[in-house]
């Protein structure tokens, strides 16, 4: 990568890193923390923990097509406004009623499209990956970054202490994009990074797609599920907020550890079935925590299987939409998903805070157990995928059929297709046995 592109990359991701802070770092706290409001119930609770995810799901793919229409910085920056309101409003609220109202302003700045597609702007085509998976990785850290930092701080300062670290970051993040990031000199293909409002209710139904985007809605339920009652367990036991970080650190370890073995165990297992394995285990640590969290050795043994379960899960979905997804479609069927993601943060928020009001905990873990059950039913219908590699060649005019019907005459390519706004040329194809240089040829494109 250039100069340039590093400049992209580094910049993008800390924005991103900075921002998710902000909505994780609430999660491992809420539940214990939130009890100093008047209004405490474990309704408010959970829609505090999740309540983002509703408005983030809503404006996921608005706000990508806006990034078209006014540009990638100015949509970015709007995003972020409306996640530093988000935040102050939270922060100086004396009940958790204007809590709740706060983490769906801090939803609101769904800048994730505008941000992805920049980097699409600011980076040559044989080294977008790259830039695209800097900041995936930026992504995943700020997750554990926020397990790790949110309990000190909210011990040291409070809950309005970490709203108002990250609603004042979100404007370092402001400045970062004014004058730390690039500016793109012109417009890259967009299809594979933001959605197509024409494509949508194809992708919406496409059965393989539908599958992926409902577990990722019921991953992201049970994680907001489980944070809405763990740190309280962790109190119970004698470990009180401020020692949180160690315990998340050490579960993390661990995880990262046992995800190794799983994959390293799983290789001759075809993917799907390692789907439904993960699934199966979320199922048993369920059904472990609704029967079984007298002791901090047995807290941490489920925890540490939920997150080994969740952390293959979260990175194999993601690539297993953008395999199934058709070419030049990838931007369309992303949108979709990460708007089913958020949307399941909310659910399980809801879903958690309502039964735990009404019922108790162990109800609500028999439900998620039987729930994961179901899902593992559901998901035997998903078709092992591949990976293919993804080409985007420029024309200057729409290709005839008969130049369409030679190129999809060659092996190794799965599907193409032409977006005539773009003037643009989508290919799925197997790296191994596609040759891009025969593709070239036939479009008459010069090296």
């Amino acid at each position: 990568m250039n100069s340039l592109e590093l400049r992209a990359a580094f910049s993008l991701a800390f924005i991103y890193v900075l921002r998710m802070l902000g909505l994780f770092m609430i999660m491992p706290v809420m539940a214990v923390a939130a009890q100093q409001y008047p209004d405490y119930s474990m309704l408010l609770v959970g829609l505090a923990i999740g309540g983002y995810g509703l408005t983030q799901s809503c404006l996921q793919i608005p706000m990508g097509v806006l990034s078209d229409k006014i540009g990638r910085k100015p949509v970015i920056i709007i995003g972020l406004l409306m996640f530093s309101l988000g935040s102050f409003v939270a922060a100086y609220a004396d009940t958790l009623l204007w809590v709740v109202v706060g983490r769906f302003l801090q939803g609101a700045g769904a800048i994730a499209g505008a941000i992805m597609a920049l980097a699409g702007d600011l980076s040559r085509e044989n080294q977008r990956p790259k830039v695209m998976a800097i900041i995936g990785v930026a992504i995943g850290f700020s997750f554990y970054l926020a397990l790790l930092l949110g309990p000190s701080i909210a011990n040291k300062f409070g809950l309005n202490g970490i709203f108002l670290a990250t609603g004042t970051l979100a404007f370092v993040c402001i400045a970062l994009t004014v004058w730390g990031v690039p500016n793109a000199e012109k417009t890259a293909p967009s299809a594979d990074t933001l959605p197509i409002l024409n494509d949508l209710k194809a992708l919406f139904v496409h059965p393989q797609l539908a599958r992926l985007n409902i577990s990722v809605m019921l991953l992201h339920m049970l994680i907001t599920l489980l944070f809405v009652k763990i740190p309280t367990f962790f109190v119970n036991l004698g470990w009180g907020i401020g020692s949180h970080w160690q315990l998340y650190l050490l579960i993390l370890t661990i995880s990262v550890v046992g995800l190794a073995l799983v994959m390293t165990l799983g290789k001759k297992w075809q993917q799907s079935q390692l789907v439904q394995f993960a699934i199966l285990g979320l199922c048993a640590v369920f059904a472990g925590l609704a029967f079984d969290k007298s002791s901090m050795i047995i807290l941490l043994l489920w925890s540490c299987g939920f997150f080994i379960c969740f952390n293959y899960l979260e990175a194999n979905f993601p690539a297993m939409v953008s395999s199934i997804a058709p070419a030049g479609k990838k931007g369309s069927a992303m949108g979709i998903y990460a708007s089913f993601q958020f949307f399941g943060a909310f659910l399980g928020g809801v879903i958690s805070g309502t039964v735990s009001h009404l019922l108790n905990s162990q109800w609500l873990f028999v439900s998620a157990a039987l729930v994961c059950l179901l899902w593992a039913f559901f998901i035997k219908g998903l078709v092992g995928t591949r990976r293919l590699k993804r080409y985007t060649l420029s024309l200057t005019d729409a290709p005839e059929d008969e130049v369409l019907q030679q190129l999809q005459s060659l092996t190794g390519l799965k599907d193409l297709s032409y977006v005539a706004s773009e003037c643009v040329l989508y290919i799925n194809a197997n790296a191994q046995i596609f040759d891009l240089q025969q593709a070239r040829k036939i479009l008459n494109l010069q090296e």
